[in-house]
């Protein structure tokens, strides 16, 4: 009886050492594998996320900041167009050149800085 137990402690530590490499194996499997994956990544010149975040980010701020030109463009065309149609009104003369550029810069209409 006992040569068959020895027989089988045997089997049971040769059955060991084998699991023990293949979990070897394994591990050092997956390390290739993901070393030949990281060089793969980095042939291709793919960015990583922070660079992708980063750049989503100015896209956005450019978008807003040409949403705000928009609109202040479209006012700067309204107020060129009042301007316009109240210097073609009869009985009223055109501003000057000068008077528009004061008046843009200050915020008023021509007419109002000549007291009409």
């Amino acid at each position: 009886m006992q040569t068959r137990n020895k027989i089988l402690d045997d089997l049971a530590k040769l059955m060991t050492n084998a699991v023990g490499v293949a979990q070897g194996a394994r591990t050092e499997a997956e390390t290739a594998m993901k070393s030949m994956f990281d060089r793969f990544l980095a042939d291709r010149n793919l960015v990583t996320r922070d660079e992708f975040d980063a750049v989503r980010a100015m896209a956005q701020k450019a978008r807003e900041e040409n949403d705000r030109l928009r609109t202040e463009i479209a006012t700067l065309a309204a107020r060129v167009a009042a301007l316009e149609a109240a210097s073609r009104k009869p009985g009223k003369a055109a501003p000057r050149k000068a008077d528009v550029s004061a008046a843009d810069k200050s915020g008023e209409s021509p007419a109002s800085e000549s007291g009409e």
